[in-house]
């Protein structure tokens, strides 16, 4: 995994503009969104992950662990925005689930498979 640093309170744009990062890397199988402060409010983290989405068409799976200010609104915006992005609240098991998935997309296309991750499912 390919780890993208962001300013301390990123916007919207900052959050699409890493994604756009990872998504047209080929060597990035799945993204791991990690944000754990109580100064990050996760509500933008989450508008950035789903104006991404919307924005450039996700081909990877993603996979987001938010524990911070405004949680429980971030994890609203992820359900009703109709995108599968995987929350996972346990860091490591949020690590093993990427691990997971970046796996199968790296199975799938070693047998020329075409198994699709773009959000939405």
């Amino acid at each position: 995994m390919l780890p993208i640093l962001l300013a301390p309170l990123p916007c919207t744009l900052q959050v699409t503009h890493a994604f756009e990062i990872l998504n047209s890397d080929p060597k990035v199988q799945a993204i791991l969104v990690n944000i754990f402060g109580g100064i990050m409010r996760c509500d933008v983290i989450a508008q950035g992950v789903i104006a991404a989405a919307k924005k450039i068409g996700l081909r990877k799976p993603v996979v987001l662990r938010l524990q911070g200010t405004n949680v429980k609104e971030a994890k609203a915006f992820i359900e009703a925005s109709g995108y599968r992005i995987i929350m996972v609240d346990d860091l490591d098991k949020a690590a093993e689930t990427a691990v997971k998935m970046a796996d199968i997309k790296r199975q799938a296309e070693e047998v020329s498979l075409n198994v699709s991750f773009e959000l939405p499912l």
